[in-house]
């Protein structure tokens, strides 16, 4: 068989066949009276042969070893062959990402492109300082989406706190990305998550926190509670109290507590929730403590009443720790 037939039988070209042939890996079996080319149909296999392993991101160099190598096992390339492939997904993935982004701002001229590409570079820079300046100087440039991977994956305090004003002052809604993050494996990355949402105002961040406050991760419930008690919404009560029994920001947990105390009914709610784990049997002594001395800035009959009892309290800490609260309150 000629070149020209093979060339139309196998969707090779006659100058790639020529150029295998140039190489070593093809060599036809035979010539012509008139010195062409002619191709058994071993030869012809062996063109299928090399094309199958071009589809597979071989190199021509590794197609030549795999075909003439009798020694030669495709374990190895083929693992090398599958990490090469993950990393060039990864790029390719992280590039398209990348142009969403760019596409999202809806640029006006390459100025505009190269402004924000500045800005995504600084963003993932491995500098703390440059990834802060980038987040205090980021404006309507930078997508929500940037912002929200940011700072999820943000490990510097400074910078964590520059990024999630960022994310408030930027007026993008990234309050669904931050509550996809609620739900990460990644503990440190959920209680970033709770952090920032805790920092957003409006509707739908308070809503995304309330659901939080049934979260099975005691941190992000933490967040949630906080920031709810200072936008007065008294389903965080429960887990208020909950954080001074367990000593987790107890002292901020007794602020909002006092916050949410604004009306006698509400303020009766909350002295009645912590006067019933006072009294449960389980309840540790230093946590007695901490919930008699959250009682402090409960207004009302409810909280003055259980302080007259527990001066009494057969704890002398807790007792004297209600005698106390008492004298300032008759002092006000």
């Amino acid at each position: 068989m000629l070149i020209g037939e093979v060339a139309r039988r196998s969707g090779v070209s006659a100058r790639m066949l020529r150029h295998y042939e140039s190489l070593g890996l093809l060599r036809p079996s035979g010539r012509t009276g008139s010195g062409y080319r002619e191709y058994s149909g071993e030869d012809i296999r062996r063109i299928f042969h090399i094309e199958s392993l071009r589809s597979l991101g071989l190199s021509l160099r590794e197609i030549g070893r795999a075909l003439d190598d009798p020694d030669f096992t495709p374990s190895a390339l083929v693992d090398d062959l599958i990490r090469q492939t993950r990393e060039r997904i990864a790029a390719e993935t992280d590039l398209l990402t990348r142009l969403r982004r760019i596409d999202a701002v809806e640029p006006a001229g390459w100025e505009d492109v190269l402004q924000v590409v500045a800005v995504l570079q600084a963003l993932g820079s491995k500098s703390p300082a440059a990834r802060q300046r980038a987040a205090l100087s980021a404006g309507d440039e930078v997508p929500v989406e940037a912002l929200v991977e940011a700072v999820l994956r943000e490990t510097e305090p400074n910078v964590a706190g520059a990024l999630r004003w960022a994310l408030a002052r930027s007026g993008a809604d990234g309050t669904a990305l931050l509550a996809k993050g609620l739900g990460s494996p990644v503990p440190a990355v959920r209680e970033r998550a709770a952090r920032s949402l805790a920092e957003l105002p409006g509707d739908e961040p308070t809503a995304h926190l309330r659901s939080a406050l049934a979260n099975p991760d005691a941190v992000v419930r933490g967040h949630a509670a906080l920031a709810l008690g200072t936008r007065g919404v008294a389903d965080a009560i429960p887990v208020l109290i909950d954080m001074v029994v367990d000593g987790r920001n107890d002292t901020d947990a007794a602020d909002a507590l006092s916050v949410l105390a604004s009306d006698t009914a509400t303020a009766d709610r909350i002295a009645g929730g912590l006067v019933g784990r006072l009294v449960h049997d389980t309840t540790e002594a230093s946590a007695r403590v901490r919930l008699t001395q959250s009682l402090a800035d409960i207004p009302g009959d409810t909280a003055s009443h259980a302080l007259m009892d527990l001066s009494q309290d057969a704890d002398r800490a807790v007792a004297v720790t209600a005698t106390y609260l008492l004298r300032l309150r008759d002092a006000q």
